[in-house]
């Protein structure tokens, strides 16, 4: 399995992939997730992905050269629209959805013949020169939606496990580093709770019309950061932890009291004989 995950800012894009492929517990491996895609000062695009390894992998391949022939891009040039000459990141996307479509198209039969899902997931950002910055969440039918200042980030994969602090933390005006700091944290929180989910990482973080990634990092068990991250997110979440009150059920004084005599439920009835009824 995996968990990427990619946020959009006021002040950029980040992204953030794990690297771990398990099918069965005696069969893992290490495959990135992310690939970037950047022609300095016209383009910077990243693609991360999750689901089946090979229909990923052949998605990745062939939308480097993936062609739309029914669509002319902008420029005037007869060869169709690719992600290199698309002038909108839309565009680019459909790009995308249209390899999803081609891998299923020659594969689709063989793998449903051999019981095996069309499973891809994708996530697809960056900026074109000449429009702002753009973020899709592309599904197995070449589909896809986009991010919104109401829905600022994308979750593909092991997702459960990081969403909580995302959903508390992450809001379009924060600064670039808050959000790789808490993309972090969602892959701490991931990473410990679920074994198909592995180091090391890939982080892209992504300056707001700089179309160039110079902060690029692959991040594994050595590195100094990510393991400072580690520990001190667990030992401040004891102390949030500590520092709540515990439940007072006897009737002590207290200024949080969890038993409520007045409440607008009663409490749940007990059955105590096979006659009991209860509703």
């Amino acid at each position: 399995m995996t968990y990427c995950v990619a946020i959009k800012l006021k002040a950029g894009l980040v992204f953030l992939s794990d690297s771990r492929t398990n099918a069965g517990v005696d069969q893992i491996s290490t495959f990135r997730k992310m690939m970037v895609y950047e022609k300095t000062d016209d383009r910077f695009m990243v693609l991360l992905s999750a689901g089946n390894l090979s229909i990923a992998q052949s998605v990745r391949e062939i939308l480097q050269t993936q062609v739309l022939r029914d669509e002319a891009p902008h420029d005037g040039s007869s060869s169709g629209l690719t992600i290199w000459n698309a002038t909108s990141m839309f565009d680019a996307a459909r790009v995308l959805g249209c390899a999803v479509r081609h891998i299923h198209k020659r594969d689709g039969a063989a793998l449903r013949a051999a019981n095996v899902d069309f499973n891809v997931s994708l996530i697809f950002g960056g900026q074109i020169k000449g429009e702002g910055m753009r973020l899709f969440l592309v599904y197995s039918a070449g589909n896809f939606i986009e991010a919104t200042d109401e829905t600022p980030f994308f979750q593909i994969g092991e997702s459960k496990y990081g969403k909580p602090v995302l959903d508390r933390v992450i809001h379009p005006d924060i600064p670039l580093d808050e959000a790789a700091k808490c993309a972090l944290v969602s892959m701490d929180s991931t990473l410990k709770s679920n074994l198909s989910v592995g180091l090391p990482l890939d982080l892209v973080v992504y300056d707001a019309n700089s179309l160039r990634g110079d902060k690029i990092v692959c991040i594994d068990h050595t590195n100094p950061y990510f393991r400072t991250m580690h520990e001190q997110w667990g030992v401040k979440l004891r102390e949030v932890f500590d520092s709540l009150p515990d439940p007072v059920w006897n009737g002590e004084s207290t200024d949080t009291p969890l038993v409520m005599q007045d409440g607008a439920y009663p409490p749940l009835a007990k059955i105590q004989s096979p006659e009991d009824r209860v509703i």
